[in-house]
């Protein structure tokens, strides 16, 4: 007897890569936020100056997205109901950490039109996991 609450195989697949991703979101706010002077010193004038001048609250902006993409992926893979909340609370934080980027700073300027690329796709990931989170608990994929 087959029952709804046992996901296919396009949720395992997603959950890997929706780890995959958001380990390397992780790996990204580890290097900024410990990126050494030397390290710094070599970047591009604008480029440092935007990150000297980075306010608090959207570096923790910064952290809620990544970590919270990070455990709502690893509560999905666990088939947990958290990851919904957590997914949400990730979405958050990307969506404050780019009114910063984009509306605030001047990351325009600095990166060009092609600095677009990688935000828009974190959005639209950040989205689709919130979204894909909520359709597995209404699945009941998630306990």
């Amino acid at each position: 007897m087959t029952t709804t609450d046992k996901p296919k195989i396009g949720f395992w697949f997603i959950a890997i890569l929706a780890f995959l991703w958001n380990i390397m979101g992780v790996i990204a706010y580890l290097l900024q936020a410990f990126m050494t002077d030397e390290v710094r010193a070599m970047l591009p004038e604008a480029e440092r100056e935007m990150y000297e001048n980075r306010p608090a609250w959207a570096t923790a902006a910064f952290a809620f997205a990544v970590f919270g993409g990070f455990l709502g992926s690893l509560t999905l893979l666990f088939r947990k109901k958290a990851a919904n909340l957590l997914f949400l609370i990730s979405l958050i934080g990307i969506l404050i950490q780019m009114i910063y980027n984009f509306v605030l700073s001047n990351s325009m300027e600095v990166y060009g039109p092609g600095g677009l690329i990688m935000p828009a796709m974190v959005i639209v990931i950040g989205v689709f996991l919130y979204l894909y989170s909520k359709k597995a608990l209404t699945n009941h994929w998630l306990k």
